[in-house]
């Protein structure tokens, strides 16, 4: 990496979940005072920042993701004081911070929201929003579904419906009102103003709506639309949304491009990533320009089978859809959002894939205890919250299974997460999974990370050019960087590569050379040294 690059074209950015990190309190939620007291783990992992989840004053009817005060934190979480020693304490350890942003929508106790409820039709405070007369038969102003499920509109106590792409409980705020630009505005200094490195943008590609009278379904896509969800075949979920009419509007560049020259008044890198689904994807590139935003999550990872054809064409593709404006991918294999990828793929599989991805230019977003593998938390009907399960009446179990804290003791109660009843039941089999039972095996998941981000500066300073290497197997995957071969065997049998490099790195311990041939065990990855 030049010294001219911004520090997060290629860095490794942790995702911390507040509510699930580590509970200082004993009240059986995670805080920001926990992850402080982490400062050491976060530190030894070899991270360049860390993305807090939403920790704004909330209702919490969706994890914080509906925002009641964007300039608030919420007391679950503990104070500004306690944001601002969290701050200080991540960039004396060299570790910058990057924060969530949720400008699609406010929380329905937000007071801009209360207001808007106790005003008349058409008052200047329900123009913050999106409020409807209903049709003459009485029906929601037009068919559009819910990300959640259900009817993307909810009644008013006077009979006017209002708009939520989400929850009801997340009213969407209309962006043609200058008062909204303003706040958020405000918003963005507040937090910069309190030193944060930048903002990841909730729902990026969500913010401008467009013919909110007409309907948008045809009736054979309504059965589908209500249950759109990450699970649904990526090129079914393309169709749905390739042509609604509330995402991916031309009319959100502007407002990114006068984020942008707030970000470049400050005299740091600030950074701006965007969530965003767009079809097709090559529009990705459009909120990467170089007066725009910095950097898009690439979601395809997250969908991809662990297959060598099918993951070439999501990394390549990643690679040609930026290249054009001069970006560089992201690579995530989790979030908070979806199932973890060693459920998904499973561990050795999501172990390479990682380890394969770390070797690549871009940067790379590791989901809190993603360096352990953990699999997704069982989660009993009965302990569930996300909205997503209620308001689809459980037809999709939503996202609680990626949520559900991590644990740091194999001995204490609760492992070690908690001293009260967590938020989300952890199962007594992570206790082989904890920090303290991984800190101990020198082959642990968490061990195997720690060794691959120590040593990951090699790879970037080898440039950011790869070439990638046809292999007499189908199932490698192979390219090389500067100094560095890397491989992927997708496959469950042993594989050879001819190659008079040595072992760098690898995922699985069995990979061995000797001096002509690379040995990859099955579902495996390695970084090799060329010989020069």
């Amino acid at each position: 990496m030049s010294s001219q690059d911004p520090w997060w074209s290629q860095a490794v950015i942790y995702q911390i979940y507040p509510r699930s990190f580590f509970d200082s309190n004993g009240d059986g939620e995670g805080d920001l005072a926990g992850i402080a007291l982490k400062i050491e783990y976060l530190k030894s992992l070899g991270i360049d920042a860390i993305w807090l989840s939403p920790f704004y004053k909330s209702p919490n009817k969706d994890g914080g993701y509906d925002v009641s005060d964007p300039r608030m934190v919420d007391p679950r979480f503990g104070s500004l004081a306690d944001f601002g020693r969290l701050v200080d304490l991540c960039h004396e350890n060299s570790l910058r911070v990057i924060v969530d942003l949720v400008p699609n929508h406010f929380s329905s106790e937000h007071r801009w929201f209360q207001e808007a409820i106790a005003a008349e039709a058409g008052s200047p405070a329900r123009q913050r929003f999106h409020f409807r007369d209903p049709n003459s038969d009485g029906s929601p102003p037009n068919n559009w579904i819910s990300l959640f499920g259900g009817s993307t509109w909810s009644k008013a106590p006077d009979g006017q419906f209002y708009l939520h792409l989400f929850d009801q409980s997340q009213p969407d705020l209309n962006w043609e009102n200058p008062e909204v630009a303003a706040d958020f505005e405000e918003t963005l200094r507040f937090w910069l103003d309190r030193g944060v490195d930048g903002f990841r943008i909730d729902v990026a590609h969500g913010l401008v709506k467009e013919e909110i009278e007409k309907d948008h379904y045809a009736p054979e896509l309504l059965s589908d639309a209500l249950r759109l969800d990450i699970e649904m075949e990526p090129a079914r979920r393309s169709e749905i949304l390739a042509t609604v009419p509330f995402f991916n509007r031309p009319g959100v560049h502007e407002i990114y491009r006068t984020w942008r020259r707030i970000f470049d008044s400050y005299d740091r890198d600030v950074v701006s990533v965007a969530e965003i689904w767009v079809h097709p994807p090559e529009e990705a590139a459009l909120y990467v320009r170089p007066d725009e935003l910095n950097q898009v999550f690439n979601f395809d990872l997250l969908t991809t089978p662990f297959e060598a054809d099918a993951l070439f064409e999501s990394i390549s593709g990643a690679f040609s859809i930026l290249e054009p404006v001069g970006a560089l991918p992201t690579w995530a294999l989790s979030n908070h959002d979806s199932p973890r990828v060693a459920s998904r793929l499973g561990v050795s599989q999501s172990q390479a894939l990682a380890i394969f991805l770390l070797a690549l230019p871009g940067s790379f977003y590791l989901y809190n205890g993603q360096e352990l593998s953990l699999p997704d938390g069982d989660v009993l009907d009965s302990d569930r919250q996300d909205p997503v399960y209620f308001r689809t009446q459980g037809l999709q179990k939503g996202r609680d299974g990626a949520r559900v804290p991590l644990p740091w003791s194999a001995d204490e109660v609760n492992c070690g997460f908690s001293t009260a009843r967590p938020w989300l039941p952890i199962a007594e089999s992570w206790r082989e999974l904890s920090v303290e039972a991984q800190e101990k095996d020198s082959a642990s998941s968490l061990h195997l990370f720690r060794r691959a981000l120590s040593i990951r500066q090699a790879l970037v300073d080898s440039g950011s050019n790869i070439a990638w290497i046809e292999s007499q197997s189908a199932e490698i995957l192979a390219f090389t960087r500067g100094d560095f071969l890397v491989l992927l065997n997708t496959s469950r049998e042993d594989q050879d590569f001819a190659s008079d490099g040595s072992i760098y790195m690898a995922s699985n311990e069995m990979t061995s050379a000797d001096g002509s041939t690379i040995y990859l065990p099955p579902l495996s990855s390695c970084w090799v040294t060329r010989a020069k």
